[in-house]
């Protein structure tokens, strides 16, 4: 009974052994190694030292002050995550590090260099090629080229900062270092490029960082190393001569994933985005806003030979055809009215959602000056007027804005000094008198100014010349008649 109780105990005590002994054994599967970046969880805060989850059997350790901040305040908890590199395993310990710094000796550096840890590093002065900059007490060298994932315009504006690097070249037994932050950079971006596209989809709305502009649309940034292109039709529901109409670069704006495309050359995803798509087509629900008579203003965007197109709100262009211009002059190329740029008054005349077209009218919302016409003039009226045009048959002349009569050349033939009237030149001014007026036709007909006191003096001389006549023929009979009578 004792025995089998002994060998019992005896087999226990292995397997807790063994299970302490594994618990501090590292994971072939799991194992991690100097220069991981690794993303862990804070377990445990103490004055010199923060204990952090890893994730494996063994916890990591880093230095309290390495995390505080300058004023020695620490901006973390339990439970907060950070990021860190793998700087050290020894004596089964896991040593933490945002990047090594401050004083240390060529062992350091080369366990950096050969691991590929991040040292920390202050850029202290621009020079030929690149920029001088203190490593643990030493200088080194980082090309230009290598500061940043992106062209260096002003590399002054470098100066004094304090930033991560990688060893590039450690030669001469620390004499000769050159570093690179953009290497340490793109591998950070690639890892952040890649978690992205993993949850990036079709219809995805993002804020993005505009990057760059070009004549057919703008490079924005939706992530750090991610890149896509919203073309310029992609832009606004408006149309745009150039993207710098409504944007510059730095620009933050939202943006819609419309096509994700596999760039096999680069072995990267080729990102179509929209700015319009944000928000709803304005066709959708034109006719919400705007019906049939609607007085409203809009922008011209371009004249054509047959009109020009104004746009009544962001992304709704409606045409103002030629004939619909003006009742008021006789218009022959829209750009003598009207310009691009300008803001003018029309009246929607028709809407179609299909074609996605709208009739405007400029006339109809200025008004027609034809209406009531016949309260404004009568018959008989003398009125002055300009001459408009000359031809064979009459003089059109200019009475108002928008109406104009017709002096027909037969009433300047019977008029009593037809060359006064012939020597007139166009925009001269003349006195004329109303005889007709067609309102249904939109024509008026027109006299020169006093033919109608030459027709009354016709109509009085020959009314005077019929009087006398007949008295002296009266006067005859009553001779003739007294002869018979003798």
């Amino acid at each position: 009974m004792s025995d089998s109780t002994d060998d019992k105990t005896t087999e226990e005590e292995k397997t807790s052994m063994a299970d302490l002994l594994d618990s501090y054994a590292p994971d072939a599967g799991d194992a991690i190694q100097v220069g991981d970046k690794i993303t862990g969880t804070i377990i445990s805060i103490g004055r010199e030292s923060i204990f952090v989850d890893t994730g494996r059997k063994i916890d990591g350790i880093v230095d309290t002050a390495e995390l505080a901040d300058e004023d020695g305040t620490l901006p973390y908890a339990v439970g907060d995550t950070v990021e860190l590199y793998v700087v050290s395993l020894r004596g089964g310990e896991i040593k933490l590090s945002r990047a090594i710094s401050g004083i240390g000796g060529l062992n350091m550096l080369q366990e950096a260099y050969d691991h590929a840890v991040p040292i920390e590093g202050k850029v202290i002065e621009v020079c030929k090629g690149g920029f001088n900059v203190e490593v643990m007490k030493r200088r080194a060298f980082c090309p230009i080229s290598q500061i940043d994932t992106v062209y260096v315009e002003h590399p002054e504006d470098y100066v004094g900062q304090t930033f991560h690097f990688l060893l590039m070249d450690l030669e001469e037994g620390g004499k000769n270092i050159v570093i690179s932050r953009r290497s340490l950079l793109e591998k950070e971006q690639l890892k952040a490029r890649t978690a992205f596209y993993e949850t990036l989809s079709v219809g995805d709305i993002h804020e993005a960082r505009v990057s760059k502009l070009m004549p057919y649309g703008a490079f924005v940034e939706l992530s750090p190393g991610v890149e896509g292109m919203v073309h310029i039709s992609e832009m606004s529901w408006s149309r745009l001569g150039s993207p710098e109409e409504i944007l510059h670069a730095g620009d933050t704006i939202r943006v819609k994933v419309i096509g994700i495309q596999q760039d096999a050359a680069k072995g990267e995803k080729k990102l179509s985005l929209s700015m319009k798509q944000v928000g709803s087509d304005p066709w959708e629900s034109v006719t919400q806003r705007f019906k049939y008579g609607d007085k409203t203003t809009g922008k011209v965007t371009r004249c054509m030979d047959y009109g020009c197109f104004v746009e009544i709100e962001p992304g709704v262009e409606g045409l103002v055809h030629i004939s619909e211009m003006s009742y008021k002059e006789r218009v022959l190329k829209p750009q003598d009215l009207v310009s691009a740029g300008e803001t003018i008054s029309v009246m929607i005349k028709e809407i179609d959602t299909n074609q996605k077209r709208i009739s405007l009218s400029m006339k109809d919302a200025e008004g027609d000056p034809w209406i009531d016409i016949t309260g404004k003039y009568r018959v008989d009226q003398a009125i002055e007027g300009a001459i408009e045009k000359k031809e064979q048959f009459g003089y059109f002349i200019t009475l108002e804005p928008g109406i104009t009569g017709l002096l027909p050349k037969s009433r300047i033939s019977r008029f009593h000094d037809p060359a006064s009237l012939e020597k007139k030149q166009v925009g001269e001014r003349i006195m004329v008198v109303i005889e007709e007026i067609d309102a249904d036709q939109r024509r008026i007909t027109l006299a020169p100014g006093d033919s109608r006191d030459e027709d009354d003096w016709r109509k009085f001389s020959t009314a005077k010349t019929e009087s006398v006549s007949t008295l002296g023929e009266k006067l005859q009979q009553a001779l003739n008649t007294k002869k018979k009578k003798k």
